[in-house]
């Protein structure tokens, strides 16, 4: 076994890693570039590694170039790597399954019929996804008898690791109190059973020998801010043992050449002089940005320093530039576009890091300007909308989606009506299956549902959660959808049923924006978006390239390199994938405030 020490390696968390390594943080600061490649440098070193994607909206297929599986595949050249992705829909099934070999024989095929429909929101998604996670922490399953080393765990964007790091705590706590069992129908039906394995699970995550956090942040205040607080919040889990890794640190080529280099290095500079105390007390590595994407195996190696891609990718000519402006329009003309609706929702989706909170706020205040009244409100559990905005603005109402105020207030009215008729113990039993995690879902549902019913009359923009959560509210949509539908099929209400899903099909009044980067990545993680969208019969009305920085003009080296890429991406949007493509150069200061957002979208405003 080759010492990690020997290996290209300039990650201080592999010098003497644990078995268990989550990597984690605000979406797009890196972690699947970098738990990937720690993973490889692991691999390489002699390791047998498994390597988990627990995000929904995963791209470890395309980084790797192998086909995402639920069952653990080896990594074609690099012995002893495997990669599985925690899939929610094949993991559903199969907990649908164990679920309904408790039923008894005697069962009818409707009783049957009627546990399925029970089993098929995303509540169960949900949990067979986190049984899937609690297997491997407890050494369970399938994988269980390879003897990995170690397992490196790419989890979803801050919000929803918060969720799935806490649901052993938050199981073991509702199952202590449940003597129940399999008696009760429902999606944790079948989670009795499961008892051991879940206080194993938080066993191995509280313990700081077996399990370390990696917060993956940039030299920038935001991400720095959220993983400060993610810091926190999984130290209060039991999650004591964490490390921090500052990603794509920037030092200008050509110091005082540049405008724009120079801007970045000075941004990030100020945020490294500012990182919060909590952060500060961290052991620490930082990784350089790199002028290539990190996409296969050359790449990912060279991110931490291995291999030849860390500087074949730099020295690429600047002749090897397309010479062609962006085929794309500021983001004035998007709001001009919008206004003239009238009414309606807007959507603001995509990958998690992308922007989709600057983009929303600015499509609203654009929206004001323009004379309309505006609700802005975020489903996104880290909520950044009003710290975006930093101000108010007469016309524009802000809210959000939170979701324990919104599940305390589902729970109180549901004891107050179904409860109402109940004795003492039918009310205690009622109230123990509300203070299951699943009720959190199915309080955000009917939340969003209010949302999407008041963007009938009025301008609703809603910045949504990243990609693999906003996903899991989509199908609790569409199980809601084809609840309502089968119920009412053939009566005389049939036709007059509207449900949250017709109306975000309803092109006339919802519109989808999904903001990316233009990086290879964040482009197919939105194209994959856009084909989960489309298979809802949901047809996004728009793409937004943010933080362009070939509409900057640049002429810093290692940025210039990289803007190979970025027209590439470019090209590839506005040649089938989008319908309206918009842009935003990447700014030297960010737009943070009512101001600031204004400026984005004033009428006739020309940028960069």
């Amino acid at each position: 076994m080759t010492s990690l020490h020997a290996a290209t390696v300039t990650l201080g968390l592999l010098a003497q890693p644990s078995r268990f390594l989550f990597f984690t943080g605000k979406g797009g600061v890196g972690k699947t570039s970098l738990s990937t490649a720690a993973a490889i440098a692991l691999a390489d070193a002699g390791r047998k590694v498994l390597l988990v994607s627990t995000d929904a909206a995963s791209n470890l297929d395309e980084m790797l170039g192998v086909p995402l599986s639920n069952q653990a595949v080896a990594v074609p050249g690099v012995p002893g790597l495997h990669m599985l992705n925690i899939d929610p829909d094949t993991a559903a099934e199969a907990y649908r399954q164990r679920v309904l070999a408790q039923l008894e024989s005697t069962a009818t095929a409707d009783e049957r019929s009627t546990v399925r429909e029970q089993l098929s929101g995303a509540c169960t998604t949900e949990i067979a996804a986190f049984d899937e996670f609690a297997a491997l922490l407890a050494n369970e399953g399938s994988v269980s008898g390879q003897g990995f080393d170690h397992v490196v765990f790419d989890t979803a964007p801050t919000g929803h690791t918060l969720r799935l790091l806490s649901l052993p705590k938050a199981w073991t706590g509702f199952l202590a109190g449940n003597d129940r069992g399999a008696s009760c129908l429902g999606p944790h039906s079948g989670l009795k059973m499961q008892e051991e394995r879940f206080n194993a699970a938080l066993a191995a995550l509280s313990d700081p020998a077996l399990t370390t956090v990696v917060l993956v942040t940039r030299p920038d205040p935001r991400p720095m801010q959220e993983a400060a607080r993610t810091a926190q919040e999984l130290r209060a889990l039991g999650l004591a043992n964490q490390r921090l890794v500052i990603n794509g640190v920037f030092h200008a080529s050509q110091p005082g050449r540049d405008a724009v280099a120079d801007a970045i290095e000075a941004l990030g500079r100020e945020a490294l002089a500012s990182i919060p105390d909590t952060l500060a007390a961290l052991p620490r590595d930082e990784v350089p940005l790199r002028a290539f994407d990190t996409v296969g195996l050359p790449a990912l190696r060279g991110l931490l320093g291995g291999g030849v891609a860390s500087t074949s990718a730099a020295s690429s000519p600047s002749s090897a530039l397309p010479d062609h402006p962006l085929q794309a329009a500021p983001l004035a003309a998007m709001v001009d576009a919008l206004a003239a609706k009238g009414h309606g929702l807007i959507m603001v989706m995509g990958k998690g890091g992308v922007g989709k909170t600057t983009i929303a706020a600015a499509l609203a205040v654009g929206l004001v300007q323009r004379g309309h009244a505006v609700h802005l409100t975020t489903t996104d559990p880290a909520a950044h909308v009003q710290g975006q905005l930093d101000g108010s603005l007469p016309g524009l109402k802000v809210g959000r989606i939170d979701p324990r105020a919104e599940t305390s207030a589902y729970i109180d009215k549901i004891m107050t009506t179904r409860g109402k008729a109940l004795d003492d113990a039918g009310r205690a039993l009622l109230l123990e299956d509300l203070q299951s995690p699943c009720t959190e879902e199915v309080a955000v549902f009917h939340a969003f549902s209010r949302v999407v019913n008041e963007a009938r009359s009025a301008f609703v923009v809603l910045d949504t959660a990243p990609t693999g959560h906003s996903l899991l509210l989509m199908d609790a949509t569409g199980a809601y959808h084809r609840q309502m539908t089968q119920q009412y099929d053939g009566s005389a209400n049939a036709k007059h049923i509207i449900t949250p899903l017709m109306r975000l099909q309803d092109a006339d009044m919802t519109h989808v924006v999904i903001v990316t980067l233009p990086e290879v990545t964040p482009v197919s993680q939105a194209a994959a978006l856009q084909d989960d969208l489309r298979r809802a019969h949901i047809e996004p009305w728009a793409w937004v390239i943010n933080k362009s920085v070939a509409a900057t003009g640049t002429s810093d080296p290692l940025l210039q390199a990289r803007l190979v890429g970025e027209r590439q991406q470019a090209a590839r949007i506005a040649n089938g994938l989008a319908q309206r493509t918009y842009v935003l150069p990447w700014l030297p200061t960010p737009p943070v405030g009512v101001a600031a957002l204004g400026a984005l979208v004033a009428p006739d405003v020309v940028l960069g």
